[in-house]
């Protein structure tokens, strides 16, 4: 068995929980009941100036009337996205119908944009419900939209072959905008 190395150093601030403190925060209207402290709350408050940088900062690939759809940070392959109500909820039986119909309807434009832009063959799409659930933020559902290919080696990898995301945050997310026109 071949021993491989990867470099991924922007992973070892999520492995230890200690992520350099971000950049002073820019002025947001956040929403009501929002959590100044949650980056969905953040990535769906309405930037007072500069919209355009904000989004790209917060790695805002859309937002929809009641949602806002956005890349993951800390991504288990190429393509992986949240979309999130904008409010801050933290169990299903607090969504209101209108939200929730909306997040399928914004998983299936995404699933669609995926396959057409990264050649997805497939998708996991999962929510982690608590945090006893994996849930890595509780207090504000999100759905993942892993992306997955014939062949790949899972979307969390331990050993085996290895996987390389071979696109930055920045050229995914800029490729992501164009194609849905912002």
């Amino acid at each position: 068995m071949s021993h491989e190395q990867l470099w991924a150093p922007w992973r070892l601030g999520y492995i230890q929980g200690s992520n350099p403190a971000p950049p002073a925060p820019r002025p947001l209207r956040l929403l009501p009941d929002a959590d100044p402290h949650c980056f969905l709350c953040r990535a769906a408050a309405t930037p007072e100036n500069s919209a355009a940088e904000v989004d790209r900062e917060n790695l805002v690939v859309c937002r929809g009337p009641r949602t806002v759809t956005l890349l993951n940070r800390y991504p288990y392959c190429n393509g992986h996205l949240l979309i999130a109500p904008l409010a801050h909820l933290p169990t299903l039986d607090r969504l209101p119908a209108e939200v929730n119909l909306e997040l399928i309807e914004t998983m299936g434009q995404m699933t669609g944009l995926l396959e057409r832009l990264v050649k997805a063959e497939g998708f996991n799409i999962g929510l982690n419900l608590g945090r006893v659930a994996g849930a890595g933020v509780p207090g504000h559902l999100h759905w993942h939209l892993v992306p997955r290919w014939s062949g790949d080696s899972n979307f969390m990898p331990i050993l085996a072959d290895v996987s390389v995301i071979p696109q930055s945050l920045d050229a995914l997310l800029t490729l992501l905008r164009e194609a849905i026109g912002e």
